[in-house]
């Protein structure tokens, strides 16, 4: 059934609807610095972890014992859920660290906001974000394996992090944009055409399907839940669906919709970049951001190529979601939903 705008705000206020060009002036609102005291802090934690000899997958809270940095993290999980969803934690001397340290470290923090969740079919918790060579035109790659230019898009998860382990030569910078914002404009300017964005809009599953599920997901690009705004976005993915049969056919003016949603994400007034240095952790509310990568040039050394590690992280106490999520996160059980989960799954974090 058609959405009802009327139902709906004129306009969403608060620190969700944030515009990137007051972000980018002030990075005081979303970016952080380790003192010496919390970088002892973690890494007293990270030791402790490593000192098990336990699979990364399986860290917890309790086996990655913070004393006064808990309670920024505190902090983080509340700017998550109702502020700005966005921060970016700076200052690990990653010059000490080898990879494994390094990942103890992003992994610990990553269990005190939430728990991790599986990113592919393969049950990997922690993913590596680097370019292995893959077809971005292929239907079933992942674009994070390439290096092409991702598009403002959202992950399968209530929170998504990122680590920095080392930089491309050029490029690679880190886009985010508000939902809200770009709802508001759409609303200001063509409520006829962001009222189709609530359609129930196909987006592929590039080949890592579900046991018994359809190859594509019947989730709004918008929801209005609960009293909020949900974002579920990958205009890439939308776009290789109407290659299945059995998916809602794009019309012309759903087609409008989205190059409008496309043109508002990439309005520089609207996001903000910023280049992610090595031992930066970005942290991004997923339901209300959505994120970019521009394309890069790497290295040709191996062993300096861009690579990042990530996490989706499951948060507790956070907003209800429409039941069509399920679809994608397994169950809207909040603290307990999002990944990829498939036939033969077991959570693990390899390293390599």
């Amino acid at each position: 059934m058609p959405i009802d705008l009327k139902d709906l705000p004129e306009r969403i206020e608060g620190p969700g609807a944030w515009v990137g060009a007051e972000m980018a002036a002030h990075p005081d609102r979303w970016l952080v610095t380790l003192t010496p005291e919390d970088v002892a802090d973690l890494e007293q934690a990270a030791e402790a972890f490593l000192a098990t000899e336990a699979d990364l997958g399986q860290i917890t809270a309790d086996a990655f014992p913070l004393r006064h940095f808990a309670d920024h993290v505190a902090e983080l999980q509340e700017k998550m859920r109702s502020g700005s969803g966005v921060e970016v934690i700076r200052g690990l001397p990653m010059e000490r660290y080898d990879q494994r340290m390094a990942a103890t470290i992003f992994c610990g923090i990553g269990a005190h906001v939430g728990s991790a969740r599986s990113q592919n079919a393969a049950g990997h918790v922690l993913g590596h974000v680097r370019n292995v060579g893959a077809d971005p035109n292929d239907p079933n790659t992942r674009i994070y394996q390439t290096a092409a230019r991702q598009t403002f898009h959202t992950d399968s998860a209530d929170v998504v992090g990122l680590i920095c382990l080392r930089n491309a030569k050029e490029g690679g910078d880190s886009l985010l944009v508000s939902a809200e914002t770009i709802y508001n404009r759409m609303r200001a300017t063509r409520p006829d055409l962001l009222a189709l964005l609530f359609d129930p809009i196909a987006t592929d599953r590039r080949g890592e399907v579900p046991e018994g599920m359809k190859p594509w997901m019947e989730i709004p690009p918008l929801s209005w839940h609960d009293g909020k705004l949900t974002v579920f976005y990958q205009r890439q993915y939308i776009d290789s669906a109407q290659r299945f049969e059995g998916a809602m056919r794009l019309t012309s003016a759903h087609v409008e919709a989205l190059d409008l949603f496309d043109a508002l994400a990439n309005d520089p007034d609207l996001h903000f970049r910023m280049r992610l240095e090595p031992g930066d952790m970005q942290f991004v509310y997923n339901h209300a951001q959505l994120h970019d990568r521009t394309g890069f040039t790497d290295w040709p050394e191996p062993e300096k190529r861009r690579h990042l590690l990530r996490l989706w992280l499951s948060l507790p106490g956070d907003r209800e979601l429409p039941d069509c999520f399920a679809e994608r996160y397994g169950t809207v059980e909040i603290g307990n939903r999002g990944g990829i989960i498939v036939p033969g799954t077991r959570l693990h974090a390899p390293l390599d």
